[in-house]
Order: structure tokens, then sequence, then C-alpha cells
């Protein structure tokens, strides 16, 4: 796709599938602009990896926001007095929506997304947000991305003014783990520089919780050992 340099400005938590969405948008030939967020996340080292990332795949701005969600609590990311699950394997993981869901996260951040693409001249925003192999979240279903386009289309001057017509791009939508992470080795991404673990220990990956699991079950599914937990073997 040639989008002529256009900008766009990607969600990056650090993680294995926000860093493949910006392996993507600049595959797609956007300029890009990495937004990461400090919202009282008991797992900041995805902070540092998003810093590196953000540097490898030569994105034009990196912000890393202030969001304070742990004044509210009510997930086991942001309340230090809630356990983060842990399962003896991927067989194990809880129906329906998990302690680790961070109440209305990906509206608040998908609303700064949309401030800064305004300012940035920009009608595109990516986030990683997958309905597959996911530890469900309502937040990430291509209905909930359908409905926040439409109301972000109606609550901007641009849009209203008919400058800019946003568009969320959310190229894992429908992906596996396993074929996202195939889609990002294609793109050459080194993802031992991601960092997605719920509840890490001194910088390692737990290899217990949710998003552990499901990162290494796609690996696995692939021939290939999560790097996450290579320095343990």
């Amino acid at each position: 796709m040639d989008t002529g340099n256009s900008k766009a400005v990607v969600l990056l938590s650090g993680g294995l599938d926000s860093t493949t969405v910006l392996a993507i948008a600049r595959e797609e030939g956007y300029e890009t602009y990495a937004l990461s967020f400090s919202y009282g996340q008991r797992h900041t080292e995805e902070l540092e990896a998003a810093k590196k990332i953000a540097l490898e795949l030569g994105t034009a701005q990196h912000v890393i926001a202030d969001v304070n969600l742990a004044a509210f609590g009510g997930s086991a990311l942001t309340d230090h007095t809630v356990d983060v699950p842990h399962h003896e394997s991927i067989e194990d993981l809880d129906v329906g929506i998990p302690i680790t869901y961070v109440p209305a996260r990906n509206t608040i951040f998908l609303s700064f997304a949309l401030a800064w693409a305004e300012t940035l001249g920009s009608s595109d925003i990516f986030i990683g947000v997958n309905a597959l192999d996911y530890s469900g979240y309502p937040d990430c279903r291509p209905e909930y991305i359908e409905a926040y386009e439409r109301m972000a289309n109606l609550a901007t001057k641009v849009g209203i003014e008919g400058i800019q017509k946003l568009k969320i791009h959310t190229p894992l939508i429908n992906l596996t783990k396993a074929q996202t992470i195939q889609r990002g080795l294609e793109l050459g991404i080194d993802y031992s520089l991601t960092r997605s673990c719920y509840d890490p220990n001194d910088g390692q990956a737990c290899g217990t919780c949710d998003s552990c699991l499901l990162r290494a079950r796609g690996f696995a599914e692939l021939g290939l050992v999560d790097p996450a937990f290579v320095s343990k073997t």
C-alpha cells in the first residue's frame, strides 16, 4: 500500500501485538507516531521495551502519556492488592472477562490517540486488538472498534468539517497469535525486544499469566520457543 508517507498514530504497549502492528504500519508506508501509556500498570517493563522498539522501528516520534488508572483500581494490572491470576496451562484460562481487564482502558487510550491524530493532521490510528487469541476483553471486539470509529468522526473539529475521516486500523483483529507472530517475523521483528508479561519478576516473564501462556502457545504452534523465556533455559 502506498500511503504517500501519511502520518499514523500507533498505540504501542511494548508487547508482541502492538509491536507487530507498528511494523505493519511502517510496511504500509505510514510515517509512524508511537503512543504508549504509563497508566499505573504493575508491568512497567513494557514501557522500557516500547522505547527500544520505537527506536528500532524508526518512529518519527514516541510519546509516553501519563494516565493514572491505578487511582481507580478495579484490575489486577493496576491494583497491587489484587493478584494476577496464574495457571498451570492455557487450558486453565478463566472463562469470561478476567480480573486483568482494565476498565475503559482502550477507550481512554484511543481518545488520546484521536487527539494526537487530529493535531498531526492524521486520519489513521493503528491498534493491536485481537478477537481470537486474547483474554476476553470487551474493548478488543470488532463491534467496539466500529462503534468508536463512528463516534470519533462525530467528536472532532476536522471530522465535522469534513477535513479528515478517521480510520482505526486493526490488522490483527482476526489473526491467531501464531499468525500474528508469523506476520511479524516476515517483517523482521526481533520479538526478544518485546515484553508482554502481566506479572514479571525482576524483568523476567512469569510464564503462567494469561498473556505469557497465549504468547508461548503462538510461538509453539510455529515450532519456535518464545524468546521471552530463552534466558531461563
